[in-house]
């Protein structure tokens, strides 16, 4: 199916035949030749700003010739490369949308309609086209790495998506060792950094109007041979540039500010996965914590072993 100039295919289609760039390139990676992948890298290294660059310069990032980069664009399915600038640019306008900008648009397609059923529609859809696009060896690879035990994990979130990765850092305590919630506290993230090595994986939820703070520690982190699993929207946080593994969601919401839903549907795929793949390691694991919580129980009401505690 192409919309706007873009082929989509596999999991970057949609219902409605939209897709980013990225989900595009993403989608049909495996068809490209070698010089082609070259570009599709070097777009995606620094998406979206290397394809607002002039042909001369994506081509020279890539390190291939300027018409390698023109049937690269062709071969996503653009008239030309002004087409394909100007879906990206339509990309950077949605993904730094405010609250603000979508007001309108939110009353007016509320205006004929009551609100449960037009929000029920909205988180519907949303969800749907999150499984739809998720990359399935993306996601595999995401659990292989937390049920590593020779690895520590290690969550972080912005201003409303630190409330996911407490969920999900709650869930991944009961399930295994070596769990860390990162403080907001700048110190404290100081000596995340100089502990940090091959055997930290830093799980980044990023959600458009990106976090700076979030990408430049997730940075650092990566520079230390740090894994960074990368949660954010379709239009991808900068820190996508050194991740080495993205799961993107919807953020689509029937209100102005956007949805974490379809973020939090994610976490609860991963947290099945996870549970599934450790297998009786977390079973054995949540009996300690159900038989050290009865223990607590017992010590806090005056007895523990049937022995009064005075």
């Amino acid at each position: 199916m192409q919309h706007e100039g873009v082929q989509v295919s596999g999991s970057a289609k949609t219902s409605r035949g939209v897709a980013t760039v990225a989900e595009g390139v993403r989608a049909v990676l495996g068809d490209f030749s070698a010089s082609e992948r070259k570009v599709a890298r070097s777009l995606l290294a620094a998406y979206p700003v290397a394809g607002l660059e002039t042909v001369a310069q994506l081509a020279e990032r890539a390190g291939v010739s300027p018409p390698t980069v023109v049937r690269f664009v062709s071969r996503l399915g653009f008239t030309g490369y002004p087409a394909f600038q100007q879906a990206l640019m339509r990309e950077v306008h949605e993904r730094m949308g405010s609250p603000l900008e979508q007001f309108a648009e939110k009353q007016g397609a509320l205006a004929d309609q009551e609100l449960l059923p037009y929000a029920a529609s909205t988180f519907i859809d949303t969800l749907a086209h999150t499984f739809d696009e998720l990359p399935e060896a993306e996601f595999t690879k995401a659990v292989d790495t937390i049920c590593d035990r020779r690895k520590r994990i290690w969550l972080l979130g912005g201003q409303f998506s630190r409330v996911v990765a407490a969920y999900f850092a709650a869930h991944l305590r009961l399930l295994r060792t070596g769990v860390l919630e990162v403080d907001p506290a700048y110190d404290m993230r100081s000596t995340l950094v100089a502990d940090a090595d091959k055997n930290t994986v830093l799980i980044v939820f990023d959600y458009r109007r990106y976090d700076i703070d979030v990408v430049a520690f997730a940075r650092l982190i990566a520079a230390r041979g740090g894994t960074v699993v990368l949660l954010t929207d379709p239009w991808l946080s900068p820190a996508a540039e050194f991740a080495e593994i993205v799961l993107p969601a919807r953020v689509e919401a029937p209100s102005p500010f956007d949805s974490l839903v379809p973020a939090m549907a994610v976490v609860e795929a991963l947290v099945a996965a996870v549970t599934e793949k450790v297998g009786i390691a977390g079973k054995e694991r949540l009996e300690l914590f159900e038989s050290a919580r009865e223990r607590l129980r017992a010590a806090s009401t005056g007895k523990l072993d049937g022995t009064f505690i005075p």
